[in-house]
């Protein structure tokens, strides 16, 4: 399954590191949520993500406001992405 959204990045400050995320809209999060998927850590699912020039292999979360896709430092600089900054992601989900 691939998709495309566009997402503001948040930062989430979890004990001394700061995480950064895109979250997915949550009409796209409840399609995928219904979708049979084995099942996982967390209710990860493995993805291979895009963010301009930047293509990387990782997992999104389901999140409170929808699933997340962690924004690992080496994709934030390669791609000048600053929270607050908006993205445009394209997601392959490799786990349905």
């Amino acid at each position: 399954m691939r998709i495309e959204y566009e997402s503001d990045v948040v930062r989430w400050d979890a004990r001394t590191e700061a995480w950064f995320f895109a979250v997915m809209p949550e009409d796209l999060s409840q399609e995928i949520r219904e979708l049979p998927s084995p099942p996982r850590g967390f209710g990860s699912l493995r993805v291979r993500a895009r963010i301009g020039d930047t293509e990387w292999a990782t997992s999104i979360f389901p999140g409170r406001d929808g699933y997340v896709l962690p924004l690992k430092k080496q994709v934030r600089s390669a791609e000048a992405i600053e929270e607050g900054g908006t993205v445009v992601v394209e997601l392959e989900i490799l786990d349905l």
